[in-house]
């Protein structure tokens, strides 16, 4: 495509430091504190959302992993979560032995809906995966309530939410645990890679472990663990990375305002932010009628649109549940992504805007 939908923005910096590590040929650490620029990713990253620890991963997937397996989450619990997110969310569940209950989400913005939510909530649910979709921040202030209320633990999923806040807070700092991905098409990129944040101290020391094997000082495996290691050279690109996200973040609102602006007069559903709410623009989500039909011309034209995600997890053949979400489904037939990533240009964003008004 033309106009990639996300595309990972790297330049002389992470360059240099991939280069640096390779000479220096300390590729990766065993150690249970992790090697030297793992070190620096997890205290830029933790000093960035504003959260005590910064637990570095090797993807936003093994964050979710490494997460609920910090709470012992195993077969026989239920572990509830949207079935309008990608599927990680949901396989992260499956990978302890817990069963993923699908709930539906919330038209406004996507994410989980609190309400269907605590309907589910029975003996066997021993945790909540909100997902703030898109970068939109899920109604913490209601899931907090319920959280309190049936004494559950959030692990949130914040893979596409990296730089959103919500009254000043960050997504990802609002409850246990918070999970990122860093994923080539996210905000910012390690490669491969993720990362776990949260201001409980005993369970930043379960998660080192878990992602190392269980192990403390080499070979002394005390808990289940896995190999969920970050390494150096993925660590120090994150490093490069995170120095420069305020600034992706701002050319991302510059292009999604630009965008809203020249598409406010056309018949479809803008994405709008929830007041308090500073959303990081990952995707920016339209919804309109007779979706394919229009994906189908724009791609056409070079612009990179998707739909995320045309398929609900729970209607993929590994799942095949007849559960009925039908805010879901709507989302799916209707939802349109389009670019707006730092790549995208002014003329872009023109472009774009003019193609969508000759389509409609």
């Amino acid at each position: 495509m033309k106009i990639a939908i996300n595309i990972p923005i790297v330049g002389k910096e992470e360059i240099s430091a991939v280069t640096n590590i390779l000479k220096n040929g300390a590729l990766t650490s065993s150690a249970s504190q992790g090697g030297k620029h793992v070190q620096d990713f997890e205290r830029t990253a933790a000093s960035f959302v504003k959260s005590k620890y910064a637990i570095a991963v090797n993807s936003g997937t093994a964050a979710l992993q490494a997460a609920l397996h910090a709470l012992d989450i195993k077969k026989g619990d239920e572990v509830l979560v949207p079935s309008f997110t990608f599927v990680a969310t949901a396989n992260a569940v499956i990978s302890t032995g817990a069963k993923p209950i699908f709930v539906d989400i919330l038209k406004e913005n996507y994410t989980i809906n609190p309400d269907d939510l605590e309907k589910k909530i029975n003996k066997k649910t021993r945790a909540i995966i909100p997902v703030h979709l898109y970068g939109n921040a899920a109604h913490v202030e209601r899931l907090s309530e319920i959280s309190k209320k049936h004494n559950l633990p959030i692990i949130e999923d914040s893979a596409q939410s990296l730089g959103t806040t919500y009254k000043g807070k960050h997504t990802g700092t609002f409850f246990e645990m918070g999970c990122y991905s860093m994923y080539p098409a996210k905000v910012m990129t390690s490669g491969e890679g993720g990362f776990v944040v949260t201001n409980n101290k005993k369970l930043r020391d379960k998660l080192l472990m878990i992602r190392n094997h269980g192990m403390v000082h080499g070979y002394d495996t005390r808990i289940f663990g896995l190999n969920l290691r970050l390494p150096e050279i993925n660590a120090a690109i994150a490093t490069v990375q995170m120095k420069k996200l305020p600034n992706f973040l701002k050319s991302r609102k510059k292009n999604a305002e630009l965008l809203s602006k020249l598409i406010s007069d056309l018949k479809l559903v803008l994405p709008k932010q929830r007041k308090n709410e500073n959303v990081n623009w990952y995707l920016y989500t339209i919804a309109i009628e007779k979706r394919d039909k229009i994906l189908k011309k724009l791609n056409e034209k070079g612009i990179g649109a998707a739909s995320y995600y045309p398929t609900p997890v729970h209607k993929t053949p590994f799942y095949k549940l007849k559960t009925k979400l039908p805010v879901t489904d709507w989302a799916a037939s209707h939802v349109l992504s389009l670019p707006i990533h730092p790549g995208v240009t002014q003329k872009n964003i023109e472009f774009i805007a003019k193609i969508l008004h000759e389509i409609l």
